[in-house]
């Protein structure tokens, strides 16, 4: 397997992959799940590690095997045929940059608070511009400043569960001892099981973009010992932080007052005098965001260039350099256009529009699972790596159930039920696209075999002629001499 000098090692890919994940999915959006699920919302947490952690050992397996640019993409095309692959791909992209429009969008609301003179639409456009650039600069550079907001992010959760120790254990000068806290009055399944599987859609929404690694694969020295590694760290890194966050907060604040208009890390520190950490998290929720956004430029170029090379995609945006720059450029202007859309189209038409992200994550992870299946069913392992999905095929079994579940469950969640629909709508959408383009093309083929026929025909009869003349000519030339 060839390998890259210069390449991103497994620290950085595991960086640049918890900067995509811990995003204001979890610093925001965390309440609703948390909400619904109250103190159990821990074994949601983890029910939800588990998840990732096949899901991502699984993409490591067909990586090392093949660290193709278009990863899970190009793996389902292996695996499912070309229709696969164009489906998957396009679905994926184009979840993702409706997702990463509405993000700029959320961005500029928060930053007007500090620029209350610039409009939204400049706001959002200068940041997907900025994102759009800052990509250019090539994987080296980009991971060192995503490393960069990612550790401000970790950080971040690091220092509300050592605030939230030192309040739990009345270490804070002039606050008691806050002990078990909120937990001693709530029940640990208030909504039952019910609560758990209502919350997992969020919760896996607050894992989302760990996808990243694969799409990067292709840009490590090695890709047989780093991918691994990478995923080990960030597993360990995400499930690690998010559990031991939540358990921290559940002393500090009831679950039943959070709301999705506010942090719940934030709510929990002002709720006990610390407005100034509440404050911090906040800004820090910009960091958080906009980190995701370049992680998510990062994995839109290289799609959107795998796509192209497989000739699904127009074939001018092929770049032969390792950096995609034609790939980001057309995901960055066509972020510009989701950002102009949800200024031009009627609210409810643009939220439903934005909700497929959701969808075609979790679709893509279903197919990251099912591809993995098939092709370890008729490979068995990489030929230079070992089986790391420990359980195949049950794990496989049940990670691609649970998948479907959450997907099923989606209009069970406000707000998500469009995205169901739209999801659905994609999928549908770019099936048809491919299947009248194959239609197409066959027609043209069919269309140039007559004449290709008669040209094939004429060519024969011409070189019997040929023949024929020839041999007449020889037998002339024998009876002269003679």
């Amino acid at each position: 397997m060839e390998k890259r000098e210069n390449g991103l090692s497994a620290w950085q890919l595991a960086m640049m992959a918890l900067g995509t994940v811990i995003g204001g999915s979890f610093f925001l959006g965390s309440a609703v799940a948390i909400r619904t699920a109250g103190p159990g919302i821990i074994i949601s947490y983890l029910l939800g590690g588990a998840i990732v952690y096949v899901i991502l050992f699984a993409l490591s397996e067909m990586t090392v095997a093949d660290p193709a640019p278009g990863s899970f993409r190009t793996f389902a095309q292996k695996a499912y045929g070309p229709g696969a692959g164009f489906v998957v791909g396009w679905v994926y992209w184009s979840g993702l940059v409706l997702a990463m429009s509405s993000e700029a969008t959320a961005v500029s609301i928060i930053l007007r608070t500090w620029l209350p003179n610039i409009s939204l639409p400049f706001l959002g456009a200068v940041i997907i511009i900025g994102v759009s650039l800052l990509n250019l600069l090539g994987a080296d550079q980009l991971s060192k400043l995503e490393s960069g907001l990612a550790a401000v992010k970790l950080f971040a959760i690091i220092g509300f569960i050592v605030l939230g120790v030192a309040l739990i254990g009345g270490f804070m000068p002039g606050i008691a001892a806050v002990g078990i806290g909120a937990i001693a009055d709530e029940p640990l399944f208030p909504a039952g099981i019910w609560g758990i599987a209502g919350s997992m859609l969020i919760v896996m929404f607050t894992y989302a973009g760990f996808e990243i690694i694969g799409l990067a694969a292709s840009e490590t020295t090695d890709p047989v010992r780093i991918v691994p590694r990478a995923i080990t760290y960030t597993v360990i890194g995400l499930v690690g932080l998010y559990v031991a966050a939540i358990v921290v907060l559940l002393p500090l604040v009831p679950t039943n007052v959070l709301t999705a208009e506010e942090s719940p890390l934030a709510f929990a520190l002002v709720r006990w005098n610390l407005g100034w950490a509440g404050n911090a998290i906040g800004m820090i929720l910009v960091t958080a965001i906009l980190s995701t956004m370049l992680a998510a430029m990062f994995g839109l170029g290289r799609m959107i260039r795998s796509l192209a090379d497989e000739g699904h995609a127009p074939s001018w945006i092929k770049d032969a350099g390792n950096v995609p720059y034609r790939g980001i450029l057309f995901s960055g202007i066509a972020m510009l256009v989701g950002l102009g859309l949800g200024f031009m189209l009627p609210q409810q038409v643009y939220l439903f529009l934005v909700s497929s992200g959701g969808f075609a994550l979790l679709f893509s992870y279903a197919v990251i699972v099912a591809t993995h299946y098939k092709l370890r069913r008729g490979n068995s392992c990489p030929p230079e790596g070992k089986c790391q999905l420990p359980g195949y095929p049950i794990t496989s079994w049940l990670t691609f159930i649970s998948i479907l579940m959450i997907i099923l469950s989606m209009p069970l969640v406000p707000g998500q039920g469009a995205g169901l629909v739209a999801g659905v709508i994609l999928v549908i959408l770019f099936s048809g696209i491919y299947i009248g383009q194959s239609m197409y093309q066959k027609r043209l083929v069919e269309k140039r075999l007559p004449v290709n026929r008669l040209q094939f025909e004429a060519a024969r009869e011409l070189g019997v002629e040929l023949k024929k003349t020839k041999k007449v000519k020889e037998e002339k030339d024998k009876n002269d001499i003679s």
